[in-house]
């Protein structure tokens, strides 16, 4: 019988970015470009966009979620993301996974989101 593993403590819940990578900034600003229809904010700002991890080959993976599982956009956002990132000059591959683990929170969105919301 297997047991799943625990999370090692102090191991983040979400994994890092490849930000060291010359393809890093684009693809965010490409992942800027993609709103939420319910929210004037964009996804990343939002905190939608957990982790930008790209190869060596700029194969692009993301790890993204939704502001909630019933979101009515669910099955339309992702594709939307690869769209935006497949544009992206040098991008060789994206691919996008959804996760609900960590579960999003409004603590989640950057400074400008709040602002632009109105939550400071």
């Amino acid at each position: 019988m297997t047991h799943a593993t625990e999370p090692m403590e102090g191991a983040p819940l979400i994994a890092p970015s490849t930000v060291n990578h010359p393809l890093y900034d684009p693809v965010v600003e490409a992942c800027r470009t993609v709103y939420d229809p319910e929210i004037p904010v964009n996804i990343f700002e939002l905190g939608l966009i957990y982790t930008v991890e790209i190869s060596p080959d700029s194969d692009v993976r993301i790890i993204m979620t939704l502001t909630a599982p019933g979101c009515p956009v669910a099955g339309e956002m992702p594709g939307w993301v690869v769209a935006a990132v497949e544009s992206v000059p040098g991008v060789k591959s994206v691919d996008v996974e959804m996760t609900w683990d960590p579960p999003w929170g409004m603590e989640m969105m950057s400074d400008e989101a709040r602002l632009e919301l109105g939550f400071m």
